[in-house]
């Protein structure tokens, strides 16, 4: 069995938005994650995920309670832990190559460790591109860069915020795959934020189901499905049934403010 890698103890986080008033991102959640394990978030817009994802990545700070990684607390951001936005946040002048080798340049370890590049040039698909710019590449590839930018510093897991949230189903689908090809030849633990359900049974090992703002956890889901995994089969659509279910009850909480 995996060991605890990452643990999220009573964590309670408010904010003062821009009318003055108090709001209640999230309350009370505490979730224990294994390392190597595929988590994703999902819920309505303004249920806290990202927040959550954020105090992970340690860009934030709870007003309460406690995030800790491999037993340490998280308090700031640490190359122990890779972000990954929905845009790819790329450097627009650097090509292929140096985006990809800017976490090693920013640990001063790039001199040492450069011919690591190209494996993860490799390793995401992008053999033949080192050399283009991110404004002569796909959304998926400029993706698969940034993926493969946090991924060269050897992170005990990676974040990922919707990062194919904006792209097309086909492109989404592809690097759906990608990500998982990845998670199992690296075997970083990896918690992403979205808000497809397909995506979430199709790629995790649980799926967690926040509720609307205060942003609580509702359910915590198995997905107890063999790998590769179909997405007409009837255990498939069974569990896309009931989170979807799961989600519309939560939501009478509060009007909707999501589409899926």
């Amino acid at each position: 069995m995996s060991k605890e890698l990452i643990s999220i103890d009573h964590v309670y986080r408010t904010y003062i938005d821009a009318n003055a008033n108090k709001v209640e991102a999230l309350s009370n959640v505490s979730l224990d994650i294994n390392d190597g394990e595929f988590i994703s978030l999902i819920g309505p817009s303004g249920c806290g995920k990202t927040t959550l994802l954020r105090l992970l990545a340690g860009l934030d700070k709870p007003l309460s309670g406690k995030l800790s990684i491999g037993g340490e607390e998280i308090t700031g951001p640490d190359p122990s832990r890779g972000y990954v936005f929905q845009q790819s946040s790329l450097f627009p002048w650097m090509n292929v190559e140096k985006n990809i080798a800017a976490g090693l340049v920013a640990r001063g370890v790039y001199k040492d460790e450069k011919s690591r590049v190209q494996d993860y040039v490799d390793l995401v698909g992008l053999e033949g591109f080192e050399k283009s710019y991110p404004h002569q590449i796909s959304g998926g590839m400029a993706q698969r860069v940034a993926i493969a930018r946090s991924l060269i510093n050897n992170p005990k897991a990676l974040l990922l915020d919707e990062p194919m949230g904006a792209l097309d189903s086909f492109t989404r689908a592809d690097l759906q795959d990608k990500l998982l090809e990845l998670w199992k030849k690296k075997g970083t633990t990896m918690i992403l934020v979205t808000h497809d359900v397909d995506e979430a049974i199709y790629l995790s090992d649980r799926v967690v189901i926040m509720t609307p703002r205060p942003g609580e956890i509702s359910e915590i889901l198995p997905i107890e499905l063999g790998r590769p995994r179909d997405r007409g089969s009837e255990d498939f659509l069974e569990l896309r049934g009931h989170i979807l279910e799961k989600l519309h009850l939560a939501s009478t909480r509060i009007e909707p403010e999501y589409t899926i």
